[in-house]
């Protein structure tokens, strides 16, 4: 991620999602999903974050299938990312991304 750039895109719940997610992370959910297929950049590195790194799995799968090129499941989710990256977590305030 540091020498790419990189499509976060973020399947989690709104609330978690607002609590705390990854600095430049898009929410993806079943409402935006296909706007997202339509306006990504399919050749555009996508990283699936979830919430320890089980569901992104069948979520990039699905990208995949839908012609990304370059589709990845973040390793331990969300909850690793926090742990070790606390310094790299952003929260949503009074309704801002």
């Amino acid at each position: 991620m540091a020498t790419r750039e990189v499509v976060l895109a973020d399947i989690r719940d709104p609330q978690s999602y607002a609590l705390g997610h990854i600095p430049g992370a898009v929410r993806l959910s079943n409402e935006n999903l296909h706007e997202f297929i339509l306006e990504q950049d399919q050749q555009q590195p996508v990283i699936v974050v979830c919430y320890h790194g089980v569901s992104s799995q069948g979520a990039a799968r699905y990208l995949v299938e839908q012609g990304f090129a370059e589709v990845y499941s973040l390793d331990g989710g969300f909850t690793s990312w926090q742990q070790y990256q606390p310094d790299q977590v952003a929260q949503n305030h009074a309704g801002r991304d």
